[in-house]
């Protein structure tokens, strides 16, 4: 099963993406989990990302795809993958089809989990208020600004998926478990379910 989980901060997409690993017996891959493999590895790909990073510039999308290249041919992605962080822009997203093309795959299923974005502030500001603001995301201002971002940037991802065919999007507003339950519905849909039964 190969999975994309879209959507705007705070949607919920970590939580989603551990169950789903969790249930389904894939690998959840995470851009920065890569970049510091990859590095750690010492691979050519690698040292290239870490002296990018080292600079503090931005991975290129180039040496992104091909990090990821590697990061499939390993054997625990057989059973595939759900992608957190990854493609964040168009030109990722046509990178991204071209190299499971490549590697003869497909993608299940993109999955956007839409919110409200006045509602996931209001979310926040209560966490806030709960937590006393102990998680470094947890800053309404900042949290716009990546809202801003993430239209701008990653939002025509999903319309780029759109157009293929394969995105579903979910309301990421609701409880939690039914979140999960609207995702497996999709990802069931027309086939035995998949499911790794999970205890408890």
């Amino acid at each position: 099963m190969r999975l994309i989980l879209l959507g705007p901060p705070g949607a919920g997409k970590g939580t989603q993406a551990q169950r789903l690993v969790r249930d389904y017996g894939i690998v959840q891959l995470s851009t920065g989990d890569m970049l510091r493999a990859a590095a750690a590895a010492g691979t050519e790909v690698g040292k290239r990302a870490k002296a990018i990073m080292d600079r503090g510039e931005l991975v290129p999308d180039d040496v992104m795809v091909e990090v990821i290249s590697e990061r499939l041919d390993r054997p625990d992605c057989a059973n595939g993958f759900v992608l957190d962080g990854f493609p964040r822009t168009v030109a990722q997203a046509e990178a991204l089809t071209g190299l499971l093309a490549r590697k003869g795959l497909g993608l299940d299923a993109v999955i956007e989990l839409s919110v409200d974005e006045n509602a996931l502030l209001s979310r926040i500001e209560r966490r806030i208020a709960e937590t006393g603001g102990a998680r470094a995301d947890d800053d309404p201002e900042v949290l716009k600004k990546r809202l801003a971002v993430y239209r701008a940037q990653t939002a025509p991802v999903a319309d780029y998926y759109r157009g293929k065919g394969i995105l579903r999007s979910v309301d990421g507003m609701q409880e939690i478990p039914v979140v999960s339950a609207a995702i497996d519905a999709i990802l069931t849909q027309g086939k035995e379910p998949a499911r790794k039964r999970a205890d408890g």
